[in-house]
């Protein structure tokens, strides 16, 4: 039980961090509520639509899974950050688990089944036990996402031995469901990569890969912060910007400001921003790009400021979006990155400020996007921008983009795929 309880620890590593439990009140309560009673009727729910409901819902890919190379993600981001593999390696598959949602994607990855998960809720009262010794309350507060973790990494063990792929590819490396099949693929001797997707933080797990393909220098120091890193490490720059740093912004004033919110931005203080920007800088044009995964009714927001302009993120991706626009307006998001790449001048700004996550990416404090403290220092920010912005604010990438500036920028993917087809030739990888 020991083992099994510093294997639970490692999945949910995030989970009973500091920063974690320091988020916003709101956005906790969206993924795991503060009432115990909200947590308990959560957990009921897991039980019946997931655990139950599997049982029932047939699986049938479209793809042999036996002794391909997995790409396995979480999310939608993660399928646009691993579909270039795809396309250069058309005998990949890309996988996600039963019933997680992909997004857009979710009708055309392979799952892998997750019915026998509820076999293994037995351990729960041992593992919550365990887990209370050695994290303290944070395990009784955070019960049902030990819940969830459940059973995740003795069902993978098993699809692993079934399916035997030649590897997996990873775009995550903090979600419990990813964490425990990195965790099963140790286990059963199955070599794993990763592929960063976006930017790092110094609370994310150490890095624990057989090899793994970073953006750049930021995000080599920052996992250097998080504990000892396993495996090869290479520099490949950012796949998924390649197609677009060609088409880099070259006007000379901000007319159009892109804003990116997601769910640590409060909707109050959203609409002060906005409705702020909108009255005094009425030269400029306001879009407003929610986060994929930011599921709040937005229609009050609509109807109140109808003026200004909004993107989908179902539609179009981060860099479509940015491209039509001159300058960026967000918190603590990767986006800031994405739009200095396509030299769309970065402002950072704190709609819903919290003590733990001043500047989190470090964007700031590396000279990347400008800091406005106050609504008076943002739209003064602005004004200046419209006035004259810089052709060369890409370079201030390069400590994040390894190929900024070199002979292979534009072709990360080329590399990173060239990198990752080396790797999977040397027997090492097949061990």
């Amino acid at each position: 039980m020991r083992a099994q309880v510093a294997r639970l620890r490692d999945i949910l590593q995030l989970r009973f961090t500091d920063l974690f439990s320091g988020l916003p009140v709101s956005v906790l309560a969206s993924i795991s509520p503060a009432n115990p009673l909200k947590r308990v009727a959560r957990v009921a729910g897991y039980a019946g639509l997931r655990l139950v409901g599997h049982l029932f819902q047939p699986i049938k890919n479209a793809e042999q899974l036996r002794g391909a190379v997995w790409l396995y993600v979480v999310s939608a981001n993660n399928y646009d950050a691993l579909s270039f593999i795809k396309e250069a390696r058309p005998e990949a598959v890309l996988v996600a688990g039963q019933g997680k949602n992909i997004g857009r994607y979710g009708q055309v990855v392979n799952r892998l089944s997750l019915r026998r998960k509820i076999l293994y809720y037995w351990q729960y009262p041992a593992a919550l036990l365990g887990l209370h010794r050695a994290v303290g309350g944070r395990a009784l507060r955070f019960f049902d996402l030990i819940f969830y973790a459940l059973g995740y990494y003795e069902v993978y063990r098993r699809a692993l031995r079934h399916y035997r792929p030649q590897a997996v590819v990873f775009a995550n490396d903090h979600n419990d469901d990813a964490r425990a099949l990195l965790l099963a693929c140790r286990a059963e001797g199955v070599p794993t990569a990763y592929v960063q997707h976006a930017s790092v933080s110094t609370n994310f797990p150490p890095l624990g890969f057989d090899l793994s393909l970073l953006e750049g220098q930021d995000a080599l120091d920052k996992y250097r912060q998080c504990g000892p890193m396993r495996g090869q490490v290479e520099l490949v720059g950012m796949p998924k910007a390649d197609s677009f740093l060609a088409q880099r912004n070259t006007a000379p004033q901000v007319r159009r400001v892109a804003v990116a919110c997601n769910l640590l931005d409060e909707l109050p203080d959203l609409f002060a921003t906005l409705t702020y920007l909108l009255r005094e800088l009425t030269a400029l044009t306001f879009t407003l790009r929610p986060h994929p995964g930011d599921r709040r009714d937005f229609a009050a927001l609509r109807r109140a400021l109808p003026d200004l302009q909004w993107s989908d993120p179902h539609q179009e991706n981060v860099f479509q979006f940015l491209q039509t626009h001159d300058a960026l307006v967000a918190a603590d998001t990767s986006t800031h990155l994405e739009a200095t790449l396509l030299n769309v001048a970065s402002v950072y700004y704190r709609f819903s400020p919290t003590p733990t996550l001043a500047d989190y990416y470090g964007y700031a404090a590396r000279g990347l996007s400008e800091w406005a403290h106050a609504l008076p220092e943002l739209a003064a920010a602005l004004g200046r921008l419209a006035q004259h912005k810089p052709l060369d604010l890409y370079r201030r990438a390069a400590y994040y983009n390894a190929t900024l500036g070199t002979p292979d920028e534009g072709h990360s993917r080329v590399l990173a795929v060239r990198r990752l087809s080396e790797w999977l030739a040397a027997p090492a990888s097949q061990a």
